[in-house]
């Protein structure tokens, strides 16, 4: 009766790892499932935004967009860098400031109309009262050479940054095996090089990009 005791233990003892190495296999698909879902995309609130394109106003000298950009998606995360491509792309089609008309897509899309206004007047709100006091500056010390030479490196190093920040805008569309790279070149062409008018070389590129990225029935 005790041998029998004995192997009955025994046996459960050697049935019980065996349970127990099942365990993390029937764990697993769980987590495989949670880690296959996508992160939830931030939103920002209204004082967020009006903090962000306030810093952005401040912060750039010679063009907003390379500042912009930096925020909005190497910093806050806020959009992918496709999605910032899109989006600029769309301000460029409005009519206006391409700086202005970003401000105005970004802010409606997380806050609508009060975002909108929220985001325009953190970017124009600044340099507004900063422009004011310099223009009185300028008119009774504009003569100074020593003037001069500051604002010819400021300039200088602002081209560096806009060439910058168009290379970063440029690695994702140059990565892809279609026609975009090509319609690129051909709009560098032909305001670089060609020395065309820009809504001319717009006019004539839009339709015929629009038409190719056209998504086509099967």
């Amino acid at each position: 009766m005790v041998g029998g005791r004995h192997a009955a233990g025994a046996s459960a003892a050697r049935v019980q790892p065996a349970s127990r190495a099942l365990r993390p296999a029937i764990k697993l698909p769980a987590m495989a499932d949670s880690a296959a879902l996508p992160p939830e995309p931030v939103r920002p609130t209204l004082p967020q935004l009006f903090g962000a394109f306030v810093a952005v106003s401040l912060s750039g000298f010679g063009g907003a967009l390379p500042w912009a950009r930096r925020k909005i998606v190497d910093h806050k995360g806020w959009m992918t860098a496709h999605e910032f491509n899109e989006a600029f792309a769309l301000s460029q089609f409005l009519p206006g400031p391409n700086t202005i008309n970003f401000a105005v897509v970004f802010g409606a899309r997380f806050g609508g109309a009060m975002g909108a206004a929220v985001a325009l007047v953190g970017l124009l709100g600044p340099p507004l009262v900063i422009i004011t006091m310099l223009a009185f500056l300028y008119e009774r010390y504009g003569d100074i050479a020593t003037l001069g030479h500051i604002l010819a490196g400021i300039a200088a190093a602002a081209a560096g940054l806009l060439i910058a920040v168009i290379a970063r805008m440029a690695a994702p569309l140059f990565k892809r095996r279609d026609w975009a790279p090509a319609v690129a070149i051909l709009a560098f062409i032909g305001v670089a090089i060609m020395q065309w008018p820009l809504p001319l070389v717009f006019l004539g590129l839009a339709p015929f990009s629009v038409a190719l990225a056209w998504p086509r029935g099967g």
